[in-house]
């Protein structure tokens, strides 16, 4: 069976009209933390090696890919925490940190290749696409950047709350994350509004 590898056809494709900026998230499904977005527009000249869908890449490999996208690479990061996710719902607050990433990047891009099939709204022309991540080199360009400045951000968190192993987890709901929440309880870094989180705070209310 042969190995699907992005490309940059559909960079090409629209570069007519503009930059061609690649967004992607981490974080939608973790019981806690932020929700992690990142735009990234490539220099169809100098494209990073080993550009690929964050999930099948190792973490130490994920962070040197990391590295070289943005010595070569314009990249913006956004971000919406976990009251913004409790507030307007983890698919809204997905939205506002993809925007947030737009909005962030040096250069305005002409239109945005977005990984998924619910479309944010962005200021450039927007096209979604599913399993972007496996498909476009910008798109998985982002995916790196997204999930390796989310996982810092959990390794951080961590530090002050080491009963979760969230820098091992990154807040999803892991036997230690369950067995932390268990023992210690909800801390203000859980998203209150997912189920799991809700049923302790009712449960111990």
């Amino acid at each position: 069976m042969a190995v699907i590898k992005p490309t940059y056809d559909l960079e090409t494709a629209h570069a007519h009209a503009g930059p061609v900026a690649g967004i992607d998230e981490a974080g939608r499904g973790p019981w806690a933390g932020p929700v992690v977005a990142a735009a990234v527009i490539l220099d169809p000249d100098d494209i990073p090696d080993g550009l690929a869908d964050s999930k099948k890449l190792s973490e130490t490999r994920r962070e040197k890919i990391a590295l070289s996208i943005r010595e070569r690479a314009l990249v913006s990061v956004g971000v919406a925490s976990v009251e913004e996710i409790d507030e307007i719902n983890i698919l809204q607050a997905t939205f506002l940190a993809m925007a947030r990433a737009e909005e962030g990047l040096a250069d305005r891009p002409a239109t945005c290749i977005v990984d998924g099939s619910q479309k944010p709204k962005l200021k450039a022309a927007t096209q979604m696409v599913v399993k972007g991540d496996a498909t476009s080199l910008s798109i998985a360009a982002a995916s790196i950047i997204a999930k390796t400045v989310r996982d810092d951000m959990m390794r951080a968190l961590a530090l002050d709350h080491p009963f979760y192993a969230w820098e091992k987890n990154k807040g999803y709901g892991a036997p230690a994350h369950r067995e932390g929440l268990a023992r210690y309880g909800v801390t203000p870094h859980h998203r209150k509004s997912f189920a799991p989180i809700h049923k302790i705070l009712c449960e111990n209310a």
